[in-house]
């Protein structure tokens, strides 16, 4: 239990000794607002701002002082004082927020409150629970709001891209970059599924859906023992996300290529298959790419959404056999698999997957050069990440 009437006294006696001691001024300008002198605490704080006038904390409560005397003008403009002395003052961006829900701005109250969200602790205090509910409820009304009043504006013709950047700007999605875990290849553009008709080899690849799928079905009959699982990280890595899934047959793969070696046992099991991925232009990159393999996905199963190592690559999924509820997320951008229908996509994106049936869901996965690279760019990446190896004995995944 706190004493507060014995914690006033002894500032009483500290401000005997300096009267303009701010901390003094502070804490007896917060005494006297508890216990209902809001004129008396006014006088306090300010005395308290003008002894120390960069220190945030004594803006915030002078601004409650104000609040209590229904100046609020002067509530606001104590505010303000302390978000241009500390912007990331989360007490008092939280406070600017509550004061214009409170007023009925409630579009200036969604655009403070967007940033509060932003910078609040992951694990609030419980005096934050209620107000930060009610930050997140006026953040999702706005969207909504806006979103309904520009669609009464918007006339003409519209695109998938488009709509995204009008989502972008009402805060319905967010903005969706490149962002590799090791390389990163500067002006790639940042484009999360490409179109087909950019890969004339696909068309072929698609053709043959019905052979890799039989291929597939002798393997998760005869070869079942032969899929591992796809996320093994050792003991005392952080594992994040992955926790789940690390060591789990819950995503099981059957690789075809490893770290760009050909898995000679596998592909001799599936030699169409392997044939088939002879005629793409997978990456090539010595001991780190290609990769190619069967990836299942176990029934109800997600995989949490992530990026891949380098946007120097793109990423072929082929449908093989796809259940009902099966998704496919990168960006803002969600899709279904079809059996037969490529995805060729960016995974330096963020992107999820989930399988919400009572089924496994498998695809056919493998890399292929981004098409935006030169010849010789391909090379000198080789040649870089040859050199990484070598400094560090490995390449990073």
């Amino acid at each position: 239990m706190g004493r507060p009437d014995d914690a006033a006294r002894l500032w009483s006696q500290i401000r005997l000794l300096q009267p303009n001691n701010s901390q003094a001024l502070m804490h007896l300008g917060q005494h006297q607002l508890h216990r209902g002198d809001a004129r008396g605490a006014r006088q306090l704080l300010e005395q308290a701002a003008a002894a120390d006038p960069k220190n945030p904390v004594i803006q915030l409560n002078l601004s409650a002082a104000c609040r209590a005397l229904g100046d609020a003008a002067s509530e606001l403009a104590a505010l303000d004082r302390a978000l241009a002395l500390d912007p990331y003052f989360f007490p008092a961006l939280l406070a600017k927020g509550i004061y214009f829900d409170r007023n009925g701005n409630l579009r200036e109250a969604a655009r403070i409150y967007k940033d509060v969200l932003i910078i609040a602790p992951t694990k609030p205090d419980e005096w934050m629970q209620s107000p930060l509910q009610r930050a997140r409820d006026i953040v999702a009304e706005n969207v909504r709001s806006f979103d309904a009043f520009l669609e009464q504006r918007l006339k003409g013709m519209r695109s998938a891209r488009f709509d995204e950047c009008k989502d972008i700007l009402t805060g319905a999605k967010k903005i969706q970059n490149q962002q590799p875990t090791m390389l990163n290849f500067p002006r790639l553009p940042a484009i999360p599924f490409y179109d087909r008709k950019d890969f004339p080899w696909l068309a072929e690849v698609e053709a043959a859906t019905q052979t890799i799928r039989d291929e597939l079905l002798v393997l998760l009959r005869d070869d079942a023992r032969e899929f591992g699982a796809y996320v093994n990280h050792p003991d005392g890595v952080p594992l994040n996300q992955w926790a789940e899934l690390n060591h789990s047959p819950k995503w099981n793969v059957y690789f075809l290529w490893k770290d760009g070696a050909r898995q000679d046992a596998h592909c001799a099991r599936c030699p169409r298959t392997a044939a088939l991925l002879k005629t793409v232009p997978m990456a090539r990159v010595p001991q780190a790419a290609p990769a190619a393999f069967f990836s299942t996905l176990a029934p109800k199963t997600l995989i949490p959404p992530h990026t891949g190592v380098t946007n120097t690559r793109l990423i072929v999924h082929i449908p093989l056999i796809v259940p009902e509820d099966c998704w496919f997320r990168v960006g803002n951008e969600t899709r279904e698999w079809r059996p037969g229908e490529a995805l060729i996509f960016d995974d330096t994106i963020e992107h999820e997957a989930w399988n919400g049936s009572g089924r496994p869901r498998t695809i056919l996965i493998f890399d292929i050069w981004n098409p935006y690279l030169s010849e010789r760019e391909r090379d000198l990446v080789c040649d870089l990440l040859d050199g990484y190896r070598a400094y560090y004995g490995r390449i990073s995944t």
